[in-house]
């Protein structure tokens, strides 16, 4: 028999999982405060578009992908059916927000999944970080390990820790898509045209990133090998040392995971 997945929120995050998981073997319900959101998903990946009430009731496996500002307020809407129901499972994307924090709000220990996934779930590519509640099973596990298959790489973490890793992984995207521009704009400034500049920044963060998760090495250790010796690359190496491109990316991450901690007071 098919399980049956809800989403209660649409958005960038949520309906980029909603596209991901549509490809199991699933019925999906979609919900969102804006219904013209869930009904054009639905549309898109073959759901069905209706209200959290109905998702509350009937979904075996529940996303949240409402802003942490808005989470108390549907956690309210929805709790009554949800405690009801021992084997629900709620998974829930809120930066910030604790189990603990979610359980409070639900009043009752249900079965819950935290969630910090990437916006690249939306090609498959998505690095998607969880922890879950005591009270979840392997076979719960490994039953949201299924559906989230196509979304990308799962990696099981300690929820102390998952605030920090979403500060590299969830928020790292943005951080990418501004090298890459940087990088093509430097093209741009040494005569390449702007759509060969950006294809050539881009397959090179993807090779980049291919060899270093394939070869195991250190990314210090790559680095020195396209460095030869009094060659144009160490100069461009030093031109980012001296423009601190480390220690500005490490404040960006710091800066990240500080304003994560703060979403979750």
């Amino acid at each position: 028999m098919k399980k049956t997945i809800g989403f209660i929120g649409c958005g960038n995050m949520g309906g980029a999982i909603a596209k991901a998981v549509s490809k199991a073997n699933a019925n999906l319900l979609l919900s969102d405060a804006f219904a013209n959101k869930s009904i054009e998903l639905a549309k898109e990946i073959g759901a069905k578009a209706t209200d959290n009430s109905d998702i509350s009731k009937n979904a075996d496996i529940i996303f949240l992908g409402v802003k942490p500002q808005v989470m108390e307020k549907t956690i309210f809407e929805i709790k009554s059916e949800i405690t009801k129901r021992k084997d629900v499972i709620v998974v829930s994307m809120a930066a910030g927000i604790s189990t603990k924090r979610i359980i409070e709000m639900f009043g009752e220990n249900i079965k819950l999944i935290r969630i910090m996934p990437n916006t690249p779930v939306s090609v498959g590519k998505g690095m998607i970080l969880f922890s879950v509640t005591e009270n979840m099973t392997n076979d719960d596990t490994s039953f949201f390990a299924e559906i989230m298959r196509h979304a990308g790489e799962l990696d099981f973490i300690d929820e102390k820790l998952i605030d920090a890793a979403s500060a590299v992984s969830g928020c790292g995207p943005a951080f990418v898509y501004m090298f890459i521009e940087a990088l093509a704009d430097g093209g741009v400034m040494s005569g390449l045209p702007r759509d060969k500049a950006i294809k050539y920044a881009t397959q090179t963060l993807l090779g980049s990133a291919e060899l270093l998760k394939k070869s195991g090495k250190h990314p210090g250790e790559l680095k020195d090998a396209v460095c030869s010796p009094g060659g144009s690359t160490i100069e461009g190496i030093k031109a980012l040392e001296n423009g601190a491109l480390r220690g500005t990316v490490m404040n960006a991450v710091a800066e990240a995971y500080n304003k994560t901690k703060e979403l979750g007071k």
